[in-house]
């Protein structure tokens, strides 16, 4: 891990709750924390920005000691930005003063993320002068989201900043948070109990469970792990970086590269260069021994047999490394035990993958540097 993220361990107990977690988030991208209500992610949060403490517990961001035996910076000296479950704005402030509230003054030639950089980031520019009583749950987070940047953190911190979002208002503002993410370089720790947001969103993740830290790890590792619950699961899938090559018009048929493999599906469009997430799910994913014949599946990739595993008494789990040795991205491959006896498949053995469906998940676009 580079020596500007974060490393944090807090052990203690909170009536009858013993946290014992200790998490590692890389200096730039997503880290996700992970698991179901109660198991400690937004205590650990809190820790992290101070407004918690355990005794026992130590916090660094990179080389700058927050946390450590007796010593204890306070919140106000963290540099981190926090976006709460609400988005908690002046209500007797316009949102062009709720962005600036908390805003270093000054000399602002050295700031990281400017005002109108904000503004059209979060796409504010509509309501700078509109009271935050007159926007949506959407409308108000991204002013929350605009503030907390703008108050110039090493560390973004977000507590399940969408959970008080209905549906429609969610997939409102996962796009925002796409673009966040594509555009900013600094750490972001995520708490969430949504698995679509950790598919979305996350580069790494941190699953907690009963207070501890279960697993920890790249997002596409942990989602292969046929040891994790993630890969049993019923809507087991994996998330896949991709880059694109080109577009064929005629078909409509966006051309994405991936570790050891070339994916084509139905999309507009993009910049060659750019950058996609793809979801391919372990049920959408056959396996051939032999080169398929003609097929309406146009997504057949060479693979090869990592690791296989029984789910019950008549399913099999599959990791598939991309590439002809394997060593390129993860897939996951749901078959019966019957299909796995019936064509002598091993592990260590090459095989196609036949990939039924493929989603893009996100569009990232270029990071910025």
């Amino acid at each position: 891990m580079s020596g500007a993220g974060l490393r944090a361990r807090f052990r203690g107990r909170i009536g009858e709750f013993l946290l014992d977690a200790a998490i590692d988030a890389p200096a730039s991208g997503v880290t996700a924390l992970f698991g179901p209500s109660g198991c400690g992610k937004t205590t650990v949060l809190r820790c992290v920005a101070g407004l918690g403490r355990m005794a026992d517990g130590s916090c660094a961001l990179g080389e700058e000691v927050w946390q450590d035996g007796a010593r204890f910076l306070p919140t106000h000296r963290r540099p981190i930005g926090y976006v709460f479950q609400e988005a908690s704005l002046f209500p007797h402030l316009s949102v062009r003063r709720n962005l600036v509230y908390g805003a270093p003054v000054g000399d602002l030639a050295g700031v990281a993320f400017g005002y109108d950089e904000v503004v059209d980031l979060f796409g504010l520019a509509p309501f700078l002068e509109r009271s935050p009583r007159n926007l949506s749950g959407g409308e108000r987070q991204r002013v929350a989201l605009g503030r907390a940047l703008l108050s110039q953190p090493r560390l973004l911190l977000m507590d399940e900043p969408l959970s008080a979002l209905d549906a429609a208002a969610k997939e409102e503002i996962l796009p925002y948070l796409e673009r966040l993410h594509a555009r900013v370089s600094l750490p972001v720790v995520y708490v969430t109990h949504d698995m679509r947001e950790v598919e979305r969103l996350a580069d790494h993740l941190v699953l907690m469970d009963k207070g501890r830290v279960a697993a920890a790890g790249p997002l596409a590792d942990l989602l292969s792990d046929p040891a994790l619950p993630f890969a049993r699961a019923r809507e087991a899938a994996v998330m896949l970086d991709a880059v694109v090559r080109g577009h064929d018009p005629h078909y409509e048929l966006l051309e994405l590269d991936v570790d050891g493999g070339r994916f084509l599906t139905p999309a507009p469009a993009g910049v060659v260069g750019e950058h996609r997430r793809l979801k391919v799910t372990a049920s959408d994913v056959s396996l051939a021994c032999n080169p398929p014949g003609p097929s309406s599946i146009v997504n057949i990739l060479r693979a090869r047999i990592l690791h296989a595993t029984a789910t019950g008494p008549a399913e099999m789990i599959v990791v598939l490394g991309l590439g002809e040795g394997g060593e390129g991205a993860r897939l996951l491959s749901r078959l019966t035990r019957r299909s796995w006896e019936t064509l002598g498949l091993a592990e260590d053995m090459p095989v196609y993958a036949q990939v039924k469906s493929v989603a893009l998940a996100r569009s990232r676009g270029v990071k910025e540097s």
